[in-house]
């Protein structure tokens, strides 16, 4: 035989109720079948219960309510008139005991905790008799007959040895179908009405199938099993589908709500298997529960978390060496029946601090404080107090057991997502690490968990872009053309959760559709400054990010160091930061380095080139930089290469303009401002403090071409065409090239115009192509060469692309 058992929901309405008799009707052996209230009404039976104590009328309301649902579930479950009136009589006389106490209880305003468990016992009453007559050849059996408890520290604790004597009296013979209220029982001496606490008939289903040695317990409910975490929170998270009974029992005491934690007691003690079924997807695989545990599976079988945690520290130096004190302290909780679900103590002795619900948090510090008033007052002990508004983090499986390394990656995981760990706990069994945090961190803790042990099917980059331009817009389609790829040949899913550009910005945790950002920031997209930005972002304090700026502003970059001290990794096109003030770029460094997050900006040197990724593989394994030698400008490269007889040298600028290889305004490559930040970033990468000043400058436009406005420029500049021309064919005769080159000689920094022959690594530079020669100690009578494509918004937006992955860590 089997004991299936079928909570609120399952028994909450006409169709549910429908899935249940097919379920049931289908098994081929005798089964029991537990039933807890519809759904909401123990909720409703409370309420009232309190209503009508306080004298309010409105009690009255909610009973009307609950009588009119039940009555309209018989009317439309049972077809058959005489049957339906048959039990419209027993179910109205239920309801009118139901309805005469609530009465007494307004009369008197008094609500003692016998009435109280007498009240709340209708609801399981009411819907086992609507199931018992639903479905075909069916017996009732009522709860109350042989679930029997007794009293201890104010809760009633069920007596199994009277309890499984009369089970297995009352079941002697099993008929197809039995029908049984979960939740309710009785004392064992008073035969008052007791309950087995709130989720209590999936205990019930546990102690009848243990009694009676069923081969199976059936929990059917709404959800498709346990799950790797509340999907609720972490969008990946799936189903486990075989675990320990030790597991699931440390899930559901931190608050997986799949299944009361009581109910795995005496499954375990007598090796019955348990299979948490949907009853609304009966076909998915469930969860199965059992004795053995999976030790080829992942090291993390899931994570679970309590939210309204309080966590209560009593500490001094008076209890070092003093025998006793936790004793006291759990034997004063106990008494008051405050139930502890974490506990860590250090080694010193000198401070406990535990775990408890906010609700027991008061109570708890005002019994501590009494039971420790001697202490207090002598100054032993510090004043007890509670701190509120936190967090505790189960991380479970039974193969973290002798697996070196796990604690390790779990605090490594929190601290790179900046999360602080106020209190931590590991038994001996290693089968649970729990944690306390601030509960603002929840969510984010949960998915780097989630996403670090690979509990995942694939790992998340949550990316907040900033720019759509060229270089953004080209960037978001790349990523749209390779999300697919990503997922199933790396595992890594890359989610844009924030758009911004000058003047709005849309966010979205869920993720943004590439194919429609244009028109949801038109359309949808709220107003934005960088300020707003920064400040939403980081409200949203989503796991793993990476803020991707792909604009020119200052005021951008100005938001790098908050982000940064944030754990959200910065990718940069934008140079302003790493070019300007050394004091400025070290600081963003620094703090990427102490949180454990990463800021690259390979783009802002030769666009997708490796060339910082290159100098840093140098450096890092101890070589050293000496020399630098570059053309770092693609635009004046193209300039160059496109200057000739046919050709001026205005029309070439205007040419890159066209070609989108300058910027907007061409004079800030012609004044070499560009060039002059790549080669100051480069010197800084190969660990010289260079700022802008310091770099000597040989331009070769003169000053006057760069004053007044833009338009001003283009009506000027064609003035040098003919002083330009008559170099460059002299030039052309001596069989040499104009390079604008950036050199760098053990931090001594220069910029000018050079002439190049033949024999020169620069000459043959095409288009607008960038080269780099780097001299180390090691590279040094032949010194490193890096060249190709420098420019163009869609080679940048591949290396900010690889720089997004770099951070992810794909090999």
């Amino acid at each position: 035989m089997k004991v299936m058992k079928f909570g609120g929901s399952s028994v909450d309405s006409v169709k549910s109720v429908l899935e249940v008799k097919k379920i049931v009707e289908a098994v081929n052996e005798p089964v029991v079948v537990v039933v807890s209230a519809m759904g909401g009404v123990t909720d409703q039976l409370l309420n009232m219960s309190k209503l009508a104590m306080q004298g309010d009328y409105t009690y009255e309301k909610e009973y009307n309510q609950l009588t009119t649902r039940h009555i309209e579930m018989v009317e439309n479950l049972i077809t058959v008139p005489e049957a339906r009136n048959e039990l419209l009589k027993q179910l109205t006389c239920l309801l009118d005991e139901l309805g005469n106490i609530l009465r007494g209880v307004f009369l008197v305003k008094d609500l003692s905790q016998k009435t109280s468990d007498m009240i709340v016992s209708y609801g399981e009453r009411l819907s086992s008799l609507i199931i018992s007559h639903f479905l075909t050849n069916a017996q009732l059996l009522d709860a109350r007959d042989f679930i029997k408890t007794e009293k201890q520290f104010k809760k009633h604790i069920v007596d199994f040895e009277l309890t499984n004597r009369l089970i297995k009296e009352t079941f002697v013979q099993l008929p197809k179908i039995t029908v049984v209220p979960g939740f309710i029982a009785t004392h064992k001496t008073t035969n008052d009405i007791t309950n087995l606490g709130r989720g209590g008939s999936d205990y019930t289903a546990s102690i009848l199938a243990a009694a009676l040695k069923a081969s199976i317990l059936e929990i059917w409910t709404d959800v498709d099993g346990f799950m790797t975490a509340d999907p609720r929170i972490i969008s990946t998270a799936y189903v486990i589908e075989e675990m320990s009974y030790t597991e699931a029992m440390e899930l559901s005491n931190f608050g997986a709500k799949v299944i009361y934690p009581p109910t795995i007691f005496p499954a375990y003690h007598t090796n019955i298997p348990i299979l948490i079924k949907n009853t609304f997807n009966p076909e998915a695989k469930g969860t199965y529960i059992t004795k053995e545990k999976n030790a080829n599976g992942k090291s993390i079988k899931g994570i679970s978390s309590i939210s309204d945690t309080s966590l209560i520290t009593v500490q001094g130096m008076g209890m070092v060496g003093v025998i006793g004190v936790n004793y006291r302290i759990f034997k004063a909780l106990s008494e008051v029946g405050i139930s502890v679900f974490m506990v860590s103590q250090a080694s010193s002795e000198n401070t406990t601090s535990f775990a408890v619900r906010d609700a027991d948090a008061d109570l708890a510090v005002k019994v501590l404080r009494k039971e420790f008033a001697l202490e207090l007052t002598q100054g032993e002990i510090n004043d007890i107090k509670a701190e509120k508004g936190l967090a505790t983090v189960a991380v479970v499986g039974e193969n973290m057991k002798r697996t070196p390394g796990i604690a390790g990656k779990l605090f490594g995981t929190l601290g790179r997502s900046g999360i602080s760990v106020i209190a931590c706990a590991q038994g001996a069994s290693e089968t649970n690490i729990s944690f306390v945090i601030q509960s603002q961190y929840l969510r984010k803790a949960l998915n780097s968990i989630h996403d670090s042990f690979f509990l995942s099917e694939y790992q998340v980059l949550n990316l907040f872009l900033a720019g759509i331009g060229t270089v953004g817009g080209h960037l978001l389609e790349q990523i749209r053309r390779q999300q697919k790829t990503l997922i199933e040949q790396n595992g890594l899913k890359l989610k844009i959760v924030g758009i911004a550009d000058v003047n709005n910005m849309i966010l979205d945790r869920k993720g943004i559709d590439l194919d429609n950002y244009p028109n949801e920031l038109r359309n949808n997209g709220q107003q934005t400054t960088p300020a707003l930005l920064r400040d939403e972002i980081l409200k949203m304090n989503i796991f793993n990010s990476v803020f991707v700026d792909c604009t020119a502003s200052p005021e951008i970059a100005a938001l790098y160091e908050d982000f940064l001290s944030h754990n959200i990794s910065v990718v940069a096109a934008n140079k302003i930061a790493a070019s300007g003030p050394f004091n400025n770029y070290h600081w963003l460094k620094e703090t990427a380095r102490k949180t454990g997050v990463k800021y690259l900006f390979e783009t802002n040197v030769g666009a997708g080139l490796p060339i910082i990724n290159t100098m840093n593989a140098l450096t890092n394994s101890g070589d050293k930089i000496l020399k630098l030698q570059a053309v770092l400008s693609g635009t004046l490269n193209f300039i160059f290469n496109t200057i000739s007889k046919e050709i001026p040298l205005s029309r070439a600028i205007e040419m890159a303009k066209e070609a989108r290889f300058s910027e907007p305004d061409p004079r800030i490559d012609l004044s070499g401002t560009d060039v002059i930040r790549k080669l100051v970033i480069l010197s800084r990468e190969a660990g010289y403090a260079v700022n802008q000043e310091d770099v000597v400058r040989n331009l070769f436009v003169p000053d006057q071409y760069f004053k007044g406005s833009l338009d001003d420029f283009w009506k000027v500049i064609p003035a040098m065409d003919a002083d330009f021309e008559e170099k460059r064919r002299k030039l052309e005769a001596e069989g040499k090239k104009y390079r604008f080159v950036a050199e760098m000689d053990r931090g001594k920094c220069s910029v000018g115009l050079q002439e190049v022959d033949r024999s020169h690594p620069f000459y043959e530079l095409e288009g607008s192509n960038n080269i780099i020669m780097i001299t180390t100690e090691r590279y040094n009578e032949y010194p490193m060469i890096i060249k190709g494509y420098g420019a163009g918004a869609e080679v940048t937006a591949a290396g900010v692309f690889s720089d997004i992955i770099s951070i992810a860590n794909i090999r």
